[in-house]
């Protein structure tokens, strides 16, 4: 269940005033703009005593072909609709096409949240 706090506008369209700050458990975290490059992994504390993993970096994908799933080599970012500056930066995220080693594939996995990358081939 996410909490994401209540709306700053009543029912009516008036807006409505903080009462007080936000606790720690409320604040949000800073993304994990996962990049291509040598495989590194960090865990980070979650609610219920559990932990995430986050990729920093990754160079390889879970990429399903015809009836399989092959490991491929991530290249580069060719195209990503969530940001055009992830592209020149090489920030992996969900949605984004990569260029691998089996061809282009579109990410459906989040790997700022999971920590591994997974992916399907465009063409």
């Amino acid at each position: 269940m996410k909490f994401q706090g209540r709306s700053p506008r009543k029912r009516t369209g008036g807006r409505r005033r903080n009462f007080r700050k936000k606790k720690k458990h409320e604040l949000g975290d800073q993304p994990t703009e996962t990049r291509v490059g040598e495989t590194s992994l960090k865990t980070v504390e979650a609610r219920g005593n559990t932990e995430k993993v986050r990729a920093v970096t990754a160079n390889t994908a879970s990429v399903a072909t015809d009836g399989d799933v092959v490991a491929a080599e991530i290249e580069d970012v060719e195209e990503n609709p969530s940001n055009p500056n992830y592209v020149r930066r090489n920030i992996i995220t969900k949605g984004a096409i990569v260029s691998t080693s089996e061809g282009r594939a579109r990410v459906t996995s989040r790997p700022g949240q999971d920590g591994q990358i997974n992916a399907v081939l465009v063409e």
